[in-house]
């Protein structure tokens, strides 16, 4: 069975941003289960007094129904360099459960991440979209493996723009950071010597 999952940023015991993970939810159970039926993830989530205070990680399971929902506390891991690996064959277009053909990737001794390459474009980090900035805007790759719901609100909100990054392009900017449910816009900026650029 297709097992899913997302990942809900809970402040203060209020899951956040609930109207675009129920989106992608939703269009995930339609399009890989032939789900036409609406979920709701605030029918699911109920949030425990142990998990009412400070920032929270919710990480509901879910495929034809939901299957769990797990609370725990959360710290940002402390990214500071990324690796540039090819990954011309991986498609993680849903937030599948299993992450075995990413976490392979990922070798903690060349760089704290990875930042995925397809086709010569620029992708994600192995667990977050990224973005660059140039000092004037703030962009990210159109090219992403996964469509976070984070990407897509500061997309929608005109914080950031999209458009085809390559390898090539990189030089153009000065500045990147990651972005995800869980970190928002809150992580700090990283010069772009931090990445790793000869592409394996």
């Amino acid at each position: 069975m297709c097992q899913l999952f997302e990942t809900i940023k809970i402040v203060g015991g209020e899951p956040q941003n609930l109207v675009l993970h129920d989106e992608r939810m939703n269009r995930s159970r339609l399009k890989l289960l032939g789900m036409k039926d609406i979920l709701k993830l605030s029918d699911f989530i109920a949030v425990p007094d142990n998990a009412k205070e400070g920032i929270v990680r919710c990480r509901i399971t879910y495929g034809r129904s939901f299957v769990s929902a797990e609370f725990s506390s959360y710290s940002p891991a402390n990214i500071l360099t990324l690796k540039l690996v090819e990954a011309g064959t991986l498609v993680y277009d849903h937030k599948y459960l299993d992450r075995s053909r990413l976490n392979a990737l990922i070798d903690k001794n060349a760089a704290d991440d990875i930042l995925i390459i397809r086709n010569g474009c620029i992708t994600d980090a192995s667990y977050a979209n990224i973005v660059f900035s140039d000092d004037r805007r703030q962009v990210t790759s159109d090219t992403p493996l996964l469509c976070g719901t984070m990407r897509e609100l500061l997309l929608r909100n005109g914080v950031i723009k999209e458009e085809r990054i390559t390898v090539d392009d990189l030089h153009r900017f000065t500045h990147f950071k990651l972005i995800n449910a869980m970190l928002g816009f809150d992580a700090p900026w990283l010069p772009l010597k931090n990445l790793i650029s000869n592409v394996v």
